[in-house]
């Protein structure tokens, strides 16, 4: 028997702008679910040749094939498909053309909401959810406290989910999902509703789920965990596979292509920050990777960044700091600029940034910049954030003959110099 349990052939899913899907009841959802384990989609209505500008292909031509026991990532710009595609396979929603064969009891973590019935507590939706695997009643009641346990919401576990914080959802969904033995799990970036904590939770325990041989699809879009968990990455960009490959090579050339799309001078100005609580004293207006307008740097060039900024109020005392992320998002090193800056109400400066060679090794990069004042002792303010800015590529030094040799990422971010040794005796 093939050891193939997830194969999907052709997909496509075109949607028409503005039309809703209605949900089914709990009973339709339960005996869509309880059907044959090896469930075969086929497609639905047939697409019309003459399409408009009211239908978009959420996912076109996809296809590809996931084996027992491995652990997939599923990677991509907001709107590339990703969790459309777990929705199909997880039987949320049917296909419009192609099909998807999936063989195995599977558990789903998606959009918060998917999964659970609202008016049920979670203890109702616990074993629910067990029934719905085919799990008996004593197996659910063996597993229950590993649920509760893992989750940490025990005083609400006798109250309707629809009661539930975001956080609390995920919480349940995820130990669920987890601990429920399924064959195959979906995980959707749900886990970035969660602390920092328990998503370091989750990763731990998704891990020793790939362990076990189970078959496991994550969705996210941290190239960290992407490449901890999985070892295989597939890449959609507008709906279609780009690449299948091993994590490293398909992050690379994802973050690659998408690097492609970028210029050496970003602009700010007017652009909404992601971290909350900014005072914007001192705003990034445009930066800039200075010397290199090609973005591929020597590996023993000095980095310099080009940084104009506007003063929003009169600020006595200002400084920067620059982050390098390397290709998983991963913090390569930071630092401080020791020198003390100010500015008066609607000034508009450029300052110039320069990093002495910090010896990466070769491989993709890019910025995260701050702007702010204080110190640890009496707290630091954050005027401004700039983050995922100014992608760039270090090219791996010649070798003897002048050629680029290979480079293993395995060697780490920072490519030492040559060791002196010594004989001590």
């Amino acid at each position: 028997m093939s050891d193939v349990v997830i194969r999907v052939e052709n997909l496509g899913k075109r949607y028409r702008i503005g039309e809703q899907t209605p949900y089914g009841t709990l009973r339709e959802l339960a005996a869509r679910a309880l059907a044959a384990p090896f469930r075969l989609f086929g497609p639905g209505r047939p697409s019309s040749p003459h399409e408009d500008s009211r239908h978009i292909w959420a996912l076109k031509d996809v296809s590809f094939e996931v084996r027992q026991g491995e652990v997939v990532g599923i990677i991509g710009c907001n709107g590339a498909g990703k969790s459309t595609l777990l929705k199909i396979l997880g039987r949320v929603t049917r296909p419009t053309e192609g099909r998807a064969r999936v063989r195995g009891r599977m558990g789903t973590l998606l959009e918060v909401g998917t999964g659970f019935h609202p008016e049920l507590t979670g203890r109702e939706n616990t074993y629910l959810n067990g029934a719905i695997l085919g799990m008996s009643k004593r197996e659910m009641d063996l597993k229950f406290d590993e649920i509760v346990a893992f989750a940490e919401i025990e005083k609400f576990m006798d109250t309707p989910v629809k009661y539930y914080s975001s956080g609390m959802y995920v919480r349940l969904a995820f130990a669920v999902a987890a601990h429920l033995e399924p064959e195959i799990i979906l995980v959707d970036e749900v886990l970035a509703v969660g602390d920092v904590a328990f998503q370091k939770k989750c990763l731990g325990r998704m891990g020793e789920v790939a362990k076990q041989g189970r078959t496991v699809l994550f969705v996210s879009h941290s190239m960290a965990a992407i490449a901890v968990l999985c070892k295989y990455v597939i890449v959609l960009d507008q709906g279609r596979v780009t690449t299948i490959g091993p994590s490293q090579q398909a992050i690379a050339d994802y973050l690659a292509a998408t690097t492609d799309r970028r210029t050496t001078v970003y602009k700010m100005e007017g652009v909404p920050r992601a971290v909350p609580d900014l005072t914007m004293e001192v705003e990034f207006l445009s930066l800039e990777l200075a010397d290199f307008p090609t973005k591929l740097v020597p590996s023993d060039a000095d980095l310099c960044l080009q940084m104009t900024v506007r003063g929003n109020k009169a600020v006595s005392g200002f400084r920067f700091s620059v982050t390098i992320y390397g290709v998983e998002g991963t913090p390569v090193g930071s630092s401080f600029g020791p020198e003390i800056h100010s500015l008066q109400a609607g000034e508009v400066a450029t300052y110039r940034l320069r990093l002495p060679n910090p010896s990466l090794a070769p491989g993709l990069y890019r910025f995260g910049l701050g702007v702010g004042w204080g110190n640890e002792r009496e707290g630091i303010r954050e005027f401004d954030i700039a983050e995922d800015v100014l992608h760039f590529e270090v090219l791996p030094p010649p070798g003897q003959n002048g050629t680029k040799p290979e480079w293993d990422s395995s060697w780490g971010p920072i490519r030492l110099r040559e060791p002196v040794t010594t004989r001590c005796s």
